[in-house]
């Protein structure tokens, strides 16, 4: 059995492959596969409708917010959220938190004019910025609720006078959110959703139509609630997968149970990092990410040693981002306490060797 760390695309749960294989060969005792099933069928129809039913569920999302199933990744949304929420000339405010958030901006400012509110780029993103000032003129503050490269999470809603934006890529439906506080939420799947292809997006609809801007109507949020998110063909596959997986979710306990387990996780991780001399985590401690553990060596030249031990122990997909080396234990919804168990022993016994 292979244990995947890998920060994308996700762990999912072995009961969710094997509905999702099944489905392949014959979908619904259709005779058809759902790789061919027509997303017109009554057959789908029933499954966007069942999984926009467990998004609301599982995370109470308030009547007055649609649920958009669209393609194109977080960095459509990086383009479609200024496009949609701004008008000519209005600024935007943004907290700079690492890549995503990052790339994020890059977007928006070829839209209009950007604000970054504050920036955790002097420290290599080891911390979230806590002190700033969010502008109340701006159209709306925008922010990335985990880092999954640098290993920092934001768990509180900033108190912010003007609408939440929040890109929740990486840690949506991991924990208890209030979606309430948010007046848009987006998500690439490829996290704790499903596979890849499938992008979320919460909006609230007292936000939209409000710009003055004439929009392509791809690109218009509107354009997909009107049609029910069958504006384009959607990514049909990746959306029953994920209500596969919304399913396994909600039989689990919920958010509830799944934070619980998650707490758990990290919990177990971050010990062994602090205790192991070999071992060192880069983030501050009070922005730990529960979803992507990143940590280093004291002695950068035992790192392929390790890896290499982790390896044949079948602990895949540990190498860090590239852009700062060291590992990255991806700690996802489907991934079980016992991975993180047998990491944790093969830090110690790597510990071993190193000490003979």
């Amino acid at each position: 059995m292979k244990h995947n760390f890998g920060a994308g695309p996700c762990i999912l749960p072995q009961e969710v492959f094997k509905q999702a294989s099944e489905a392949v060969i014959n979908f619904n005792d259709t005779g058809l596969s759902i790789l061919e099933i027509s997303h017109r069928s009554k057959e789908f129809e029933a499954v966007v409708f069942e999984t926009e039913s467990l998004i609301r569920d599982l995370l109470s999302v308030p009547s007055n917010y649609s649920i958009l199933f669209l393609q194109g990744g977080a960095r459509q949304q990086f383009a479609m959220v200024p496009m949609n929420l701004t008008r000519e000339g209005e600024r935007m405010a943004y907290l700079d938190t690492g890549s995503w958030a990052s790339n994020a901006i890059k977007e928006a400012r070829n839209i209009g004019d950007v604000e970054v509110v504050a920036s955790g780029k002097d420290n290599n993103y080891t911390s979230i910025p806590k002190t700033y000032h969010i502008p109340n003129d701006a159209a709306f503050f925008h922010y990335t609720s985990n880092n999954t490269i640098f290993g920092t999470e934001l768990f509180d809603v900033p108190n912010s006078p003007i609408p939440v934006v929040c890109d929740m890529s990486s840690d949506i439906l991991s924990r208890k959110i209030d979606v309430s506080q948010y007046g848009l939420i987006y998500a690439g799947a490829q996290k704790n959703i499903g596979p890849a292809g499938l992008t979320i997006v919460i909006v609230n609809n007292d936000l939209l139509g409000n710009t003055g801007r004439t929009l392509p109507a791809i690109f218009d949020y509107q354009s997909h609630i009107k049609a029910k998110s069958m504006y384009n063909t959607p990514p049909v596959f990746s959306i029953y997968v994920a209500m596969l997986n919304l399913r396994w979710l909600r039989l689990k306990g919920g958010i509830e149970e799944i934070e619980r387990e998650n707490i758990a996780k990290a919990r177990k991780l971050y010990e062994e990092i602090d205790r192991n001399p070999l071992f060192k985590g880069p983030a501050d401690l009070e922005d730990r990410s529960r979803m992507n553990v990143a940590f280093t060596m004291e002695d950068p030249s035992l790192e392929s040693e390790f890896l290499a031990l982790a390896t044949e122990r079948d602990l895949v997909a540990l190498k860090g981002h590239r852009s700062v080396g060291g590992f990255r234990a991806s700690l996802y919804n489907a991934l079980p306490l016992s991975s993180v168990h047998l990491l944790v022993d093969v830090m110690q016994e790597f510990e071993e060797k190193v000490k003979k």
